[in-house]
C-alpha cells in the first residue's frame, strides 16, 4: 500500500479513537441513568430498553473496537 492511502488510514484512525471515547462515555452515562433509576422502575420497559441500549453499544464498541486494531495493523510503519 502506498504511503498516501496509509496516511489517509492513519487519520481514520484517529478518528475512530475520538468516536470509539465519546461512545464510551455514551454508555457510561446510560449504565449511570440506569444504575440511578428508582427501584420500582427496575424491570420496566425505560429500564428494559436503556439495559438494551447499552448492550448494544457494548456490541458496536467492541467491533469499532476490532476494527481499529486492523486498521492500526495496516499504518504501523509510517
Amino acid at each position: 500500500m502506498n504511503l498516501r492511502r496509509k496516511r489517509e488510514i492513519k487519520k481514520i484512525t484517529e478518528e475512530l479513537k475520538t468516536s470509539l471515547e465519546r461512545l464510551e462515555e455514551i454508555r457510561d452515562e446510560e449504565e449511570e441513568y440506569r444504575e440511578n433509576m428508582p427501584e420500582n422502575l427496575h424491570g420496566s420497559e425505560r429500564y428494559e430498553n436503556s439495559e438494551e441500549a447499552s448492550l448494544n453499544i457494548e456490541d458496536a464498541f467492541l467491533e469499532l473496537e476490532s476494527a481499529l486494531e486492523s486498521l492500526e495493523h495496516i499504518t504501523e510503519d509510517i
